[in-house]
């Protein structure tokens, strides 16, 4: 079966059309393809380089392709510590892990990386974050930047006109020093490509070191109020205003598509503790690790007396720790008065 992209302007390259239901990624689609998991009106795909239009039936392993659902967007605030990316080969902690359960599949537009946070846009919809990462898009992405070292406003406006370092063509970037703070300064940055640690690479060749990088804002979206790991979804005609008729247009997006919501996942109930009788039992006879409290050093009288000496002064000092303040006070000045008349002096 072979159907090349462009024999047809009404349809669609196959892993394009598997990302915009929200099962995978373009680039899973496309491992998948390979593995001979999809079949097109019966028969199975061998190479990705194909096209479908609304007529064909997609079969995903042996279950029928998931009615594509409307296109949204979300805003995350990223705190740091997390990797933009659905699996790690190193095994760290991940932004799509510490999603809620109850979002569709969503990919990120662009990424922020470990040691970066602030706003990442999250979407359902695979050809939106393709337009919105493209530079022609023209949005802005705009970051507040704390760096150790010294800079001048000057050495910042020189990169307006854009920088190479180490062999990578950087392009323009406005930056304003907002303050020096002891060896740090602060700044706002903003630029319009974001390549891979842009950020960071041409502030170390200005001489300076990032230790914070916070994105405040992506295009019209911005970060606000939202807190570190909480998600926001822009909603209805706020969010076709702020995209336009030209990005929908470009990217394909579908605002009529039926929304498919999903239940947050239940988690799981503890166990219930086991109870301290079983040990009691166990430990019967053989004071120890696992005998309880009252049991110990029962038989000997001594021990006895100085057990329970211990826990009367352990019961004091707790009942210490939640008096107020003023009690406090009182009862150590009354302690002093005590020891000092009975060393036989007066006031």
């Amino acid at each position: 079966m072979n159907r090349k992209p462009g024999q047809n302007d009404d349809k669609e390259r196959i892993a394009k059309v598997m990302a915009r239901a929200g099962l995978c990624s373009r680039r899973e689609a496309e491992t998948w393809i390979l593995a001979g998991r999809v079949a097109v009106n019966g028969e199975t795909l061998a190479s990705p380089a194909f096209t479908v239009s609304l007529h064909d039936k997609i079969v995903v392993d042996g279950k029928p392709l998931p009615v594509r659902e409307r296109t949204r967007l979300f805003l995350y605030h990223k705190p740091k510590g997390l990797v933009t990316t659905n699996r790690d080969e190193r095994d760290r902690a991940t932004v799509f892990a510490a999603l809620p359960s109850h979002l569709p599949r969503v990919v990120s537009v662009g990424r922020l990386d470990l040691n970066s946070e602030g706003l990442l846009l999250l979407t359902n919809d695979g050809g939106l974050k393709r337009i919105l990462e493209l530079p022609e898009t023209g949005w802005q992405r705009r970051y507040r930047v704390r760096a150790n070292g010294r800079i001048t406003q000057d050495a910042l406006d020189r990169l307006d006109k854009g920088i190479r370092v180490d062999g990578v063509e950087y392009g323009p970037i406005k930056a304003m020093l907002d303050r020096s703070q002891g060896a740090n300064a602060w700044m706002t940055m903003t630029l319009r490509e974001g390549k891979n640690r842009e950020i960071r690479n041409v502030l170390r060749a200005l001489g300076l070191t990032v230790n914070r990088l916070i994105r405040v804002s992506y295009g019209p979206f911005q970060l606000g109020e939202l807190k570190p790991g909480a998600v926001e979804e822009i909603k209805g005609r706020v969010l076709t205003e702020q995209l336009g008729e030209k990005i929908i247009r470009q990217s394909g997006a579908d605002f009529d598509a039926p929304v498919r919501e999903r239940e947050p996942e239940q988690m799981p109930e503890r166990p219930a503790r086991k109870s301290f009788e079983g040990k009691k039992a166990f430990s019967k006879g053989r004071p120890g690790k696992f005998a309880a409290k009252d049991d110990r050093y029962k038989g000997d009288k001594h021990k006895s007396e100085k057990y329970k000496s211990a826990k009367h002064k352990d019961e004091k000092r707790n009942n210490e720790k939640h008096k107020p303040e003023h009690r406090r006070q009182r009862d150590r000045k009354e302690t002093a008065r005590k020891k000092f008349y009975a060393r036989g002096r007066r006031d």
